[in-house]
């Protein structure tokens, strides 16, 4: 199994990642766009830890909150503001906060979530290409 960590700029809110991510998620939703995050998808308190104090932004009908340093303003998280069916809360870490080497080869996936809400086919790029 893998860890991945990931910390804002000034490093009061971390998050950390235990388990092998199927890939990097790139969405054009009106909010992920403007924060240019790449996302990687879990459960809190499963695979996905975070720690630090951190004030939250839900948009629309507020069914996910995105949570941000409130010194540096990193976008670090995201969560489901309801558990599931099954008790869980759904999360996605950024990881454009994390070390380059850990995340660099993990394939990006493209979520339409402007217009659609449709996953589209890869394209063979990976986190390293969006950071080179």
């Amino acid at each position: 199994m893998k860890t991945i960590e990931g910390a804002c700029h000034c490093g009061a809110v971390r998050w950390r990642f235990e388990g092998e991510p199927e890939g990097a998620t790139a969405c054009n939703c009106t909010v992920c766009r403007r924060h240019g995050a790449l996302w990687i998808y879990g459960y809190e308190g499963h695979e996905i830890t975070v720690s630090g104090t951190t004030h939250a932004y839900a948009r629309g009908e507020k069914h996910l909150s995105f949570h941000f340093c409130p010194e540096c303003g990193c976008v670090a998280w995201w969560r489901g503001n309801r558990p599931g069916k099954d008790g869980r809360r759904r999360m996605a870490v950024n990881v454009r906060l994390a070390e380059p080497e850990m995340v660099a080869d993990l394939p990006i996936d493209h979520f339409e979530g402007l217009n659609s809400f449709t996953d589209l086919p890869r394209d063979g790029r990976r986190v390293f290409d969006y950071w080179f």
